[in-house]
């Protein structure tokens, strides 16, 4: 029995593949339309846009191929883009035709009451509760989902696609197909090779059964899945790493406070009795990013993120040490990963051009699953503001999200406050004015402030405010906001709520709130009283002052839904 994966050319595959060497299994990789007759069983993974799916799989001779596979009865598992195109069309993209096996088309999810994508962790739960038929998939656990467009599980509308049904998930007050069955295709919505325990042993049930010889499975029966009071979505644990070479070259893991990296010394001179503080110190080493983040995995975190400030100073795809954490990173973590740094079109030394996409395409082919993008992203806004709301589709955000979809783009933004008298002010600001409250730090009393933007790590300021790049950001194509924090940034004072509120109000994509965790209750005001997908933290984490279960047990106990 020969085990193959399907590359189609746009996506995260390599997080496949790691799963399946850490499972035990060899595999091959289909090259050529000649080696679908090879295969025994065949995975196809990834992500990305529905037409860009077809187009690379017709581009490359491949598209026909793989439907004369699949009708042949052999085991075929569709993983995200990989499950999608055995539908018939995509609301993504009306004109492109998927496989036609599911006749239902893939409809966006509704934003009015939650957010797009459906970024995060979620429960699937099997039709047909005999574990014999299970798939490895289990109604007790959470499988990590990143998508913005679902099958509907309408078994009275549509009893011909419900037939296809395995397990449905529901988020908000959507119910959709989060795995479907028949014959001898299986396919899952959700990352299996993202989602932990849960998902290898998705992965290893399906392939077991394949090797040892399944019979082809009946349809599923059509039984009513209403929506319940509460979905079981949850809200996540990020652990972000920076990543930078110290003062000898070796990369890092370090931590700012206010984006300064460097250790601070006490200094005096002999004539003063005065004690200044000295920040040109080393860069602070607070762990090598593999080791941290193969811990972070261990310890339950439910995303990991790095992110390269030493800002590529040759060209990302010569900066082949980054490559290769990501790389190592991706071979013991089975959790989403972020990278970003340099996420944007340069030109090496040499004067070869490289684009955006092709720096993003890099590190998804090592086992990123997102890229997130700072300073290009502002300037992006800034040029369509000032275009008068065109989009001319040449931004990174734009490009990547085109090719990848938009859960692939995080736009991270370093936002500072601008303090202003609130008794006079009527700037273009005004109705982004944040007051001091009375239970506010006594600093905050009685003062009103609006966020700047910033460039280059929070060195440069820029006039546009944090509401109208969220905002932009989203226009231009991104699938998520990391909300960053520079005031508080290493305080250990707490996330901004303030801040975390405006955005979430101007933006109907995730957001990832950040900057000046302390405390594992700080995780679960947070969450209480702003309602943001995501928190992430790292000081606290680096030096285990928090530790992650700490934090989840604390969010456990407040109510709030966490993966275990």
């Amino acid at each position: 029995m020969a085990l193959f994966l399907l590359d189609h050319g746009a996506g995260n595959v390599q997080s496949l593949a790691n799963s399946i060497k850490k499972l035990g299994y060899d595999f091959s990789w289909i090259s050529s339309p000649e080696d679908f007759h090879k295969a025994s069983i065949l995975v196809f993974p990834g992500q990305g846009a529905f037409h860009t799916a077809i187009e690379c799989l017709t581009e490359r001779g491949l598209l026909e191929p793989l439907y004369n596979y699949i009708q042949s009865g052999k085991p075929y598992f569709g993983i995200c883009i990989g499950m999608q195109i055995l539908f018939a069309s995509s609301a993504e993209s009306p004109s492109t035709l998927g496989l036609g096996l599911i006749p239902c088309q893939m409809e966006r999810f509704d934003d009015t009451t939650k957010p797009v994508p459906h970024m995060g962790w979620n429960t699937a739960e099997p039709i047909d509760s005999n574990t014999l038929s299970s798939e490895g998939v289990s109604s007790s656990d959470h499988y990590y989902f990143v998508h913005s467009y679902r099958a509907t599980y309408d078994p009275e509308g549509n009893p011909e696609a419900a037939m296809w049904a395995h397990s449905t998930t529901q988020y908000g007050q959507e119910v959709f197909m989060s795995t479907v069955r028949k014959g001898n295709v299986f396919g899952a919505q959700f990352h299996p090779e993202k989602s932990s325990v849960a998902g290898l042993t998705v992965i290893d049930a399906w392939i077991k059964q394949s090797l040892a010889g399944r019979t082809p499975a009946d349809p599923s029966a059509r039984i009513p899945r209403p929506p319940k009071s509460q979905h079981s979505f949850t809200r996540r644990i990020i652990a972000c790493m920076d990543v930078r070479a110290n003062d000898e070259g070796d990369l890092i893991v370090t931590k700012g406070d206010q984006y300064d990296v460097r250790e601070k010394s006490l200094t005096s001179t002999p004539l003063s009795s005065t004690t200044a503080i000295k920040t040109a110190g080393a860069v602070r080493n607070l762990g090598k990013p593999v080791a941290l983040a193969a811990r972070y995995f261990e310890s339950g975190a439910d995303e990991l993120c790095l992110l390269n400030i030493t800002s590529f100073r040759h060209s990302p795809l010569q900066d082949q040490p980054m490559l290769a954490v990501v790389r190592a990173a991706a071979e013991r973590v089975f959790v989403p990963l972020t990278i970003g740094g340099g996420i944007k079109d340069t030109v090496d030394p040499d004067g070869t051009k490289r684009s955006a996409v092709e720096v993003a395409g890099a590190y998804f082919r090592v086992g990123a699953d997102k890229v997130s993008i700072g300073s290009e992203a502002v300037y992006a806004v800034e040029k369509v503001r000032a275009a008068g709301g065109i989009l001319d589709g040449s931004s990174a955000i734009e490009t990547i999200s085109k090719v990848y979809g938009s859960q692939a783009v995080v736009v991270s933004i370093d936002p500072k406050r601008v303090y202003v008298d609130p008794a006079t002010y009527d700037g273009p600001y005004k109705d982004e004015l944040v007051h001091g409250r009375p239970d506010s730090p006594e600093s905050e009393r009685g003062k009103a402030w609006w966020y700047q933007c910033t460039v280059s790590g929070g060195r440069e300021t820029r006039p546009v405010s944090v509401v109208q790049l969220a905002q932009g950001a989203q226009i231009l194509g991104a699938g998520e906001i990391l909300l960053n924090s520079i005031d508080r940034d290493g305080t250990g004072l707490g996330f901004d709520h303030d801040l975390i509120g405006l955005v979430k109000r101007a933006v109907t994509i995730p957001v990832v709130a950040s900057s000046g965790a302390g405390t594992k209750e700080h995780f679960v005001s947070v969450f209480v009283e702003t309602g943001v997908e995501a928190a992430l933290a790292a000081g606290i984490f680096h030096r285990e002052e928090v530790g992650i279960h700490e934090v989840k047990l604390a969010s456990r106990l407040a109510g709030i839904n966490v993966r275990s």
